[in-house]
């Protein structure tokens, strides 16, 4: 993340360039996209933004999904695993929050960043409910996923948490046996726009 100052010059109807006056300097973000290494990670960027509307309105999971996915100029596949993780998270969410409030205790999700909640979700859906991402992989895509969308602090709690869970091997075979007896969202339908695209 990246800070600079930028000069708003005041009064209507100029045609010289202002003096920059420190006073008249206003600090905005900039944020930089940083390119995503592969399809999964591009994807998981897709679920995170899918996830963090749902999560901050009461827009129907069905709507947000479809236009996020027309919207995001990524291919097939990419959104075939951003679906795939919206509808795993939002399938296992008690779960999956139960579990982050676990390991999170001092923090009450309901006052967590929206982004970390949701990229902690992901995390957690991809290596103690589906089990189809190894460990390692998904908390190194989620703290990269909270370097570039987080706070400050966001990657050493994202890696906190997850790193604490994935000692619990007792729980984390209890996720998956809990998850198990819940419908697999992996073997949901595509929709059409899918089928269409190459």
């Amino acid at each position: 993340m990246k800070l600079t100052s930028v000069f708003y010059p005041k009064g209507p109807g100029l045609t010289e360039l202002p003096e920059q006056n420190p006073d008249q300097a206003e600090l905005i973000e900039v944020i930089e996209n940083h390119p995503f290494s592969d399809e999964r990670s591009l994807a998981r960027r897709t679920a995170l933004q899918i996830l963090y509307e749902l999560d901050c309105t009461d827009h129907p999971l069905g709507h947000v999904l479809t236009t996020q996915l027309q919207n995001e100029p990524v291919d097939r596949n990419v959104r075939r695993y951003a679906r795939q993780l919206v509808l795993g998270v939002d399938a296992h969410r008690v779960l999956l929050d139960d579990t982050i409030r676990h390991f999170a205790s001092s923090w009450p999700l309901e006052q967590m960043a929206i982004i970390d909640r949701n990229i902690l979700r992901i995390a957690v859906y991809e290596f103690a409910i589906s089990g189809r991402v190894p460990t390692g992989v998904a908390i190194d895509e989620a703290v990269e996923l909270a370097k570039v969308f987080g706070a400050e602090s966001a990657t050493g709690f994202v890696n906190g948490v997850l790193g604490a869970l994935a000692r619990d091997a007792a729980l984390l075979e209890s996720l998956r046996a809990a998850a198990a007896t819940t419908d697999q969202t992996e073997d949901a339908p595509t929709d059409e726009s899918d089928e269409e695209d190459s």
